[in-house]
């Protein structure tokens, strides 16, 4: 793997020195309170509806599965659109959806149909919402500042992690779950009001904006040609079938094991977001000293040791230590891969990136919650809950391999080096498909060296946007070789030209090195011919005869 420098980051409050992050984060902790005390109201209102592990459980599939439809679009649209605005309608939607969970609740109409409905609903606008929220970070802050932006978003969610279950164990016992629901109602409006104060300053592109099907393709392209992302993909994957059955459980535990209330439910879930702050605190020094593969090695063995006791554990006083190391675990791996994520990716596929990332890290925790529950109906609590440990514990080896990047956020800069082609004015530039075509001209002695760099450029071809690529050398002389790669039209191709980073000008100069000195390479740019329109003229060809050769 090529090694890349670290990026040099500023202090770990310095994101909150920006007006606009400062807010938007702020808006971000009540809202995610909000969401906290939902999470423990709808959990403890299916477990007064049903006593089947497999519906507790599906309260968590419910919510995560819209993640595994909707990642992809919703990250193409927050590429295309006005984040801002989409924004808004999102925390909308959700609004409304937390106001009818309350409404229906509070008059005794909730069923576990409905509950499951409507928990979709907010999960449908959690898919919406999360690629746009992870791709405005960037927008926010300085390039410098942008790991300690990330960290301290995953903080923020932390805090509202320890403070939101416990509020909520205290509303679920004193009047029922229906008043978490419309306090969460209540918390998206400190963020409909950060959103619509935000003078946000939109891109100005000379290129009309992708079509959202287009865009969709191109993000998964990217995602396929893509190691970095790969890499940060296979670890998310990874940790979170195995992890996702601690959360997933956790209400079954209280409620049927312990003979809990839904206080001791919320203080458990204090405790782990306690543990995260705790985490979040240490995890700089950590960095300073530790590669984050090793970080998020040692973060999974821990949450393996946690599933397991929680799967023998019946202390309720012995669980809090538990759940402090599960938070502490959890953020040492949820907030490295979202480093890793944010910062190896450009800006033009960033939210695409993320949701791909988003679409993992939900569909492992629908998997899970499918998995567990059934193991948990058929078997035990306690097999489930092993079972977990022991799925994580086995992540953690094969996924070892699989190095998280370490990028510097200057690589992924436009590098605007490529000559502006010239389109005849004659020729729509809605025209395709384009093929471009690149004559080299390497010497004997350099023909190995320089197909095995084309490797390399062949990756960032089809991750930039080209349909097809492929290389070839001249039969009559075999020096001359020729590239070709073929983008959807004319317009695409422009879009292509603003995609290619630093990083990857560099991958071209270290195929183009073995070039002959002296020699340019050629570049050609040819058009696809639309089919003739009307009727085709007769053919003076004469009709082949059975058994004649050409």
């Amino acid at each position: 793997m090529t090694s890349v420098t670290q990026p040099t980051t500023a202090g770990p409050w310095s994101p909150l020195r920006t007006s606009v992050f400062r807010w938007l984060w702020l808006a971000s902790i009540a809202s995610n309170i909000g969401t906290w005390m939902h999470e423990v109201g709808a959990g403890w209102l299916m477990t007064s509806l049903s006593a089947s592990p497999l519906a507790v459980a599906m309260v968590q599939v419910a919510a995560a599965l819209p993640m595994f439809f909707l990642a992809l679009p919703a990250g193409a649209l927050a590429d295309i659109v006005d984040k801002r605005r989409y924004l808004l309608t999102v925390q909308l939607w959700m609004a409304t959806v937390a106001v009818l969970l309350a409404g229906l609740t509070l008059l005794g109409l909730m069923n576990v149909p409905l509950l499951l409905l409507l928990t979709l609903a907010m999960g449908i606008g959690t898919a919406l919402m999360m690629p746009a929220w992870s791709a405005l970070t960037p927008e926010l802050v300085g390039k410098s500042e942008l790991p300690a932006a990330v960290a301290l978003s995953s903080l923020g969610m932390n805090v509202a992690r320890a403070i939101g279950p416990a509020i909520a164990g205290v509303l679920v016992s004193l009047s029922g779950p229906w008043l978490t629901f419309a306090l969460n109602a209540v918390s998206f409006l400190a963020v409909i009001a950060a959103l619509y104060a935000w003078k946000r300053t939109p891109t100005v592109s000379i290129l009309p904006a992708e079509r959202l099907f287009g865009a969709v393709r191109l993000g998964v392209r990217y995602a396929r040609s893509a190691k970095p992302l790969q890499a940060v993909l296979a670890r998310t994957f990874a940790f979170f079938v195995g992890a996702s059955a601690g959360m997933s459980l956790l209400p079954l535990l209280v409620r049927r094991e312990l003979n809990g209330t839904a206080a001791d439910f919320g203080i458990l879930l204090g405790c782990v977001g306690a543990g995260a702050i705790a985490g979040a605190m240490f995890l700089p020094k950590l960095r300073e000293r530790l590669r984050s593969d090793v970080i998020v090695a040692g973060a999974s063995v821990a949450y393996a040791a946690v599933l397991f006791g929680l799967a023998f554990i019946r202390d309720f006083y012995l669980l809090i230590p538990v759940m402090l190391v599960s938070g502490g675990a959890w953020i040492a791996v949820l907030s490295s891969l979202q480093v890793a994520a944010q910062t190896s990716v450009p800006s033009w596929v960033r939210a695409r990136a993320l949701a791909v990332y988003i679409l993992v890290f939900f569909g492992c925790s629908a998997l899970g919650g499918i998995v567990w529950g059934s193991l948990a109906s058929e078997y035990s609590l306690s097999v489930a809950l092993a079972g977990g440990g022991a799925m994580l514990l086995l992540g953690v080896l094969l996924s070892w391999r699989f190095h998280l990047p370490v990028t510097d956020s200057e690589d992924l800069a436009p590098s605007v080096h490529w000559p502006a082609p010239v389109l005849s004015a004659d020729l729509d530039r809605e025209r395709g498909p384009v093929m471009v075509t690149l004559e080299y001209d390497i010497p004997q002695e350099n023909a190995e060296a320089f197909s095995h760099a084309m490797l390399a450029v062949r990756a960032m071809r089809r991750r930039n946007g080209a349909l097809s690529w492929g290389l070839l050398q001249d039969s009559e002389n075999p020096q001359l070789w020729q590239e070709f790669f073929f983008d959807a039209s004319w317009l695409e191709h422009l879009r292509h030209h603003g995609r290619v980073t630093v990083a990857e000008q560099r991958i071209e100069a270290n195929a183009r090195q073995y070039q002959r000195e002296g020699v340019a390479v050629r570049i050609r740019h040819l058009l696809g011919v639309p089919p003739p329109r009307g009727p085709q003229p007769p053919s003076n060809t004469p009709h082949a005869t059975t058994g004649v050769s050409p």
